[in-house]
């Protein structure tokens, strides 16, 4: 789904304006993320949480060249936690994939170590 997406919805389900619904979604996200610039933690009940984290310093490996090591630095992300509700209906939606899945698809197989393969 994409804002453009977002907006034709809102605007058929309130009987709003495309425009003015526009401008309240930008509005919202623009707040979300001046919050988030902050360094400042968003909670939206029911929905999740998003929350800026520091990375710590790290060494990395360049695939072209795995023999030089390269520094990177430390650097603030944003982390999203979902909340209660939204884990519930994903959780259906994975629930629902794998039973339809697991009716095709061969049974997985545990490994089982024997004494012999110790």
């Amino acid at each position: 789904m994409t804002k453009r997406d977002l907006v034709v919805r809102i605007s058929n389900d309130t009987a709003m304006v495309q425009q003015d619904v526009l401008t309240i979604v930008q509005r919202c996200l623009d707040l979300l993320s001046e919050s988030l610039a902050q360094g400042e933690t968003v909670e939206l009940r029911n929905f999740g949480v998003f929350e800026v984290k520091v990375r710590q310093a790290r060494v990395g490996r360049n695939p072209n060249a795995p023999a030089t090591d390269i520094r990177i630095p430390p650097r603030a992300v944003v982390k999203f936690k979902p909340g209660k509700q939204l884990r519930a209906r994903v959780l259906e939606l994975t629930a629902s994939r794998t039973g339809a899945a697991s009716r095709t698809s061969e049974p997985v197989r545990e490994h089982v170590r024997t004494a012999a393969s110790r």
